[in-house]
């Protein structure tokens, strides 16, 4: 029996928790990413966050053995927000163009929610960093989203890729966050519940 159960299909979330050494298991419900327009920018991946380990709880009640039910549940979200506009995940090629030009040679704030579901209740939390683009050209773009399809990625781009590589010019803040999961924060907070 592992651990504890990711209630995410992302493979960077997979990757950060495995570099850290953590057994657990992927158990995904789809879920849509919706939340209230009254909530503030902070509030919404961690609402999102925990509309994705409600909907997972609820898929291992009914289906799953009941030595799951007494298992944490890790759910995240991430968004990217730019001069107070959330920057979501680019809905095809020419919207990934245009997210990247957005960012060029701008400063913008990833946010991650993370929510853990306990035996003994819950924990939510909000990591922030903040990036910065050196000024892209629209070849770099281009190249980028034509070989590395960013479409499942909040803001169009993965920091770990080429893009990051040769675009990034500062990171203030925790780079795993970038990634899709403030993975030390996560470790403390997880080691304290599997105690």
């Amino acid at each position: 029996m592992k651990d504890f159960i990711l209630a995410s299909q992302s493979p960077r979330r997979k990757l950060l928790l495995e570099w850290a050494e953590m057994t657990f298991e992927v158990i995904v419900k789809s879920t849509e990413e919706v939340f209230p327009e009254d909530i503030s920018t902070d509030e919404i991946p961690v609402f999102i966050a925990k509309q994705k380990a409600l909907a997972v709880k609820e898929l291992i009640q009914t289906a799953y053995h009941k030595e799951y039910a007494r298992k944490p549940i890790l759910a995240a979200d991430t968004v990217v927000v730019l001069e107070n506009e959330i920057i979501g995940k680019p809905k095809d090629r020419e919207h990934a163009i245009e997210i990247l030009t957005k960012l060029s040679g701008k400063k913008h704030q990833v946010i991650t929610g993370v929510v853990i579901m306990h035996e003994e209740g819950e924990i939510a939390f909000i990591d922030k960093t903040d990036v910065e683009f050196y000024p892209l050209t629209i070849e770099q773009i281009e190249y980028y989203v034509d070989h590395y399809k960013p479409y499942d990625k909040a803001g169009s781009y993965a920091i770990q890729e080429w893009i990051g590589v040769i675009g990034i010019k500062s990171v203030n803040g925790d780079f795993y966050n970038v990634m899709g999961l403030p993975i030390s924060r996560v470790t403390q907070a997880l080691q304290n519940i599997l105690v």
